[in-house]
């Protein structure tokens, strides 16, 4: 993690959020929430190479600048791709993948579900992909309107997937390609403060995929 107190130009020296205090574990890239005045951080974790993958979580103490573990708060693969967001009914849900195969398996999209505020207990909804998709490594991000949510994955070809939910993330339509190009990168979406959806994702003119 590195730190900057002025927008960004200049930033503080990398300091260590979790170096994994386990043999042959690895905590990997995450996310951060801001909430009722605490920063959270949760990570994608793994042990060996790409097994038993899994979501810890991590609080600042801002007055120690530390980080403070909350342990294990999500399995079934999760790796967390995009921010927690809040849905109308209370809860947050974060965008990711399931990671089941691992280097050239499927490795399909999913959310991961909070109950209600508490942010250490989270259940993992796995997006099943459609017929034919076959190999991918579901690295997703979420658009999420008022009567419906759309997941944008990645794909081992150069189009985006995506799937629909109705309640919530609880259910979802499988994750099917869609006509829009996408190289197999990381998609990120949001709402901008005029209440337009955006998606950003790579393409290439003459790189396949």
């Amino acid at each position: 993690r590195r730190a900057s107190a002025d927008g960004g130009r200049t930033w503080s020296d990398v300091f260590l959020i979790d170096g994994g205090d386990e043999p042959d574990l690895a905590v990997s890239h995450g996310v951060f929430l801001s909430h009722q005045g605490t920063l959270w951080a949760f990570h994608g974790a793994f042990y060996g190479r790409m097994e038993r993958v899994h979501m810890r979580a991590y609080t600042l103490d801002e007055a120690r600048d530390t980080w403070v573990k909350k342990g294990v708060v999500a399995e079934g693969g999760f790796w967390p791709m995009g921010e927690p967001q809040r849905l109308d009914d209370g809860n947050w849900i974060v965008a990711g993948v399931s990671v089941r195969g691992g280097y050239g398996g499927v490795d399909p999209a999913a959310v991961a579900i909070s109950d209600g505020d508490d942010l250490t207990k989270w259940r993992v909804v796995v997006i099943a992909p459609a017929t034919g998709v076959g190999e991918l490594w579901g690295e997703s991000a979420l658009l999420i309107r008022k009567e419906e949510i759309t997941c944008i994955a990645r794909w081992s070809k150069p189009f985006a997937l995506a799937a629909t939910s109705t309640d919530g993330g609880r259910t979802w339509s499988e994750t099917a390609p869609t006509n829009l190009p996408m190289a197999a990168s990381k998609p990120c979406a949001g709402r901008l403060s005029t209440g337009q959806y955006y998606l950003v994702g790579t393409t290439a003119a003459d790189a396949g995929n």
